[in-house]
């Protein structure tokens, strides 16, 4: 949308819950969480999205919770909140990975 909040637009539609937005440094697509690939809504992974709300695609493969994802400036790595490998059930942790288009 527009910064006087005109021109809003709906980017996923996709009936589950799509939350913590980020902005790919080229602008041109999101990367988000979502649990839409599981029937019971429990497992969020990470999904990318260009801005007109097509190419959806998901990043990540992980049957515990990948969330809150962000870019370096540059875009070289990308840091996210998980599960995987907690020492025990709900621990959370922060992970940097190499982004690699």
């Amino acid at each position: 949308m527009n910064a006087d909040g005109s021109n809003k637009r709906q980017v996923t539609n996709l009936n589950k819950a799509s939350f913590a937005p980020y902005f790919f440094p080229d602008g041109k697509r999101i990367i988000f969480a979502s649990n839409v690939a599981d029937p019971k809504g429990r497992d969020f992974d990470l999904y990318m999205i260009k801005t007109d709300g097509t190419g959806l695609e998901r990043i990540t493969y992980n049957d515990t919770f990948d969330g809150f994802p962000m870019f370096s400036p540059n875009g070289k790595k990308l840091v996210f909140a998980s599960n995987r490998h907690g020492s025990k059930d709900g621990e959370t942790n922060i992970f940097i990975a190499d982004w690699v288009e």
